[in-house]
């Protein structure tokens, strides 16, 4: 089990080009548990992301690791506790697999030291548990949109942090992929204790998965807690402006939230 990081946002507003998106938001990212922040397009998912993970200085509020200020944080001892998966990653131009995954060992190694047995054993670790070593020595942009984003997520998993932040991390991948992506997170929180905090729009997979969520609606925290308590069908159509009905999953026996459409709800009452 990795030690516990106490992670905290205390009444952060913060935005892009003058414009606030978050406002006033409060948040305690629970250690060693698996987060999902989830909410309608636009309403601060990404924002409350990238403040946190000291790519957006916020407006005001403060965003402390440890009860120290993530901004006095010297960047590479930052990166060596904290990984971050973005929503759309830059890729360098003519990059292979094996060099990206590699960009993950930058905050473990010095200068005068270069590559050690760990840093390979990572990278070989990472690219295996996301099934891309037959692309090692292929080019980034050869790959197809599913196959970047596991490769995305192998440097993230290569760095080898106590905390792992990813925005929209199953983008691009078909529901197989998406599973097996959140299984393999679900299994460094649970074999190591990995803190992971995750964006994601599927709200049945949140629920499934998450050990706590953060919802958010225009900028603003409304609701956390475990899924049994936050996702519920008046939450859903607060957040989201969607009719749904919230049954128990069958697998999981989480909550699962079943939509309402003009449609289907007018064959309901024509059956009745």
């Amino acid at each position: 089990m990795r030690p516990s990081h106490a992670f905290q946002a205390e009444g952060i507003s913060a935005g892009y080009d003058h414009k606030t998106i978050l406002q006033d938001v409060s948040i305690s990212i629970p250690s060693n548990k698996i987060s999902i922040i989830i909410g309608a397009n636009g309403c601060g998912k990404s924002t409350l992301l990238k403040t946190m993970a000291r790519l957006i200085k916020p407006a005001s509020g403060k965003v402390t690791l440890g009860g120290k200020s993530i901004h006095k944080i010297p960047p590479k001892q930052l990166a060596r506790v904290l990984g971050l998966l973005p929503q759309s990653p830059i890729i360098p131009e003519g990059i292979t697999v094996a060099d990206l995954v590699g960009r993950g060992r930058y905050p473990h190694q010095s200068f005068l030291k270069g590559w050690t047995k760990k840093d390979y054993e990572a990278v070989a670790e990472a690219m295996d548990l996301m099934k891309i070593t037959e692309f090692a020595d292929r080019h980034i942009d050869e790959l197809s949109g599913g196959q970047r984003q596991r490769v995305w997520i192998a440097m993230a998993l290569a760095q080898q942090t106590d905390i792992l932040f990813l925005d929209e991390p199953t983008t691009y991948l078909d529901i197989t992929y998406q599973v097996e992506i959140l299984d393999l997170l679900t299994d460094l929180n649970r074999k190591i204790g990995t803190t992971i905090v995750m964006v994601l729009h599927d709200i049945n997979l949140s629920a499934r998965y998450a050990d706590h969520i953060f919802a958010l609606h225009e900028g603003k925290l409304i609701k956390e807690g475990p899924p049994s308590q936050v996702i519920t069908s008046s939450l859903i159509e607060d957040i989201f402006g969607l009719h749904c009905t919230v049954i128990n999953d069958p697998v999981s026996g989480s909550p699962y939230m079943v939509p309402i459409g003009r449609y289907h709800n007018k064959l309901r009452v024509y059956s009745n």
